[in-house]
């Protein structure tokens, strides 16, 4: 586990949770150790924080590739701590430069680390859960790793779309971890991929209730978070 991450379990995780007071549910299908995919719903920036607060393992989670780049202090700074978290940097463009970051992510899950990934691709603007993007079964047959499925509920009245900063007052939030899905050995062609990711959000959406849509979530319109990826 990096030294920033663990400084911050030991330190922000005790006050984090004794802010919010998150209800966690199916901690018992964290393997101790090995790779695995943590793929999540997405309803809040707050999401990123609760996780890594409960999850007694290091999470790595795909981050924005701008948030490396910046300059000056303030570039500096950010690059730093994302680093120091162990983040994996992936581009926003999509496509062939969005492939950069499963270079980073498989080595990752192989070498026994946790790696968090939102299908939906971007936050839930209104709260439903959205069709999921195929990088999640993609990452998961390439790297021969499981998939956990999570559910997070109530996280965005922590930090609502366009809060700069999380309120730090208890709110009702759930926090579920499914079964493990094994896509071993399964084939990586688009109708499988496609197959496996949406046998991902299915779970996903049995551990939130959320109302389904079948289509993708659209753009925002304000600039993306951490955790945020297109793949």
């Amino acid at each position: 586990m990096p030294l920033l991450y663990t400084i911050g379990k030991l330190t922000v995780a005790p006050a984090l949770r004794l802010a919010w007071r998150p209800t966690v549910e199916g901690l018992e299908h964290i393997p101790p150790t090995g790779g695995a995919i943590f793929a999540a719903n997405h309803l809040s920036v707050a999401d990123e924080l609760l996780l890594g607060t409960v999850v007694p393992r290091h999470l790595a989670f795909w981050a924005k590739s701008d948030y490396f780049k910046g300059t000056g202090l303030r570039g500096w700074f950010s690059k730093a701590v994302l680093t120091g978290l162990g983040a994996i940097p992936v581009e926003r463009a999509g496509g062939r430069a969005a492939l950069s970051a499963f270079d980073a992510a498989i080595p990752a899950l192989k070498g026994g680390d946790l790696v968090v990934v939102y299908p939906e691709g971007t936050r839930s603007p209104d709260g439903r859960l959205y069709r999921g993007r195929t990088g999640v079964a993609r990452l998961a047959v390439a790297a021969q790793v499981p998939v956990i499925p999570v559910g997070t509920i109530g996280t965005e009245k922590v930090q609502p779309i366009g809060a700069r900063m999380p309120r730090l007052l208890p709110a009702d939030i759930t926090i579920r971890f499914g079964k493990p899905l094994d896509f071993t050995g399964r084939p990586d062609d688009r109708t499988s991929l496609r197959a496996m990711t949406d046998e991902v959000m299915s779970e996903i959406q049995k551990l939130t209730g959320q109302e389904y849509v079948s289509r993708y979530a659209p753009p925002r319109a304000h600039p993306a978070t951490p955790g945020d990826t297109p793949v």
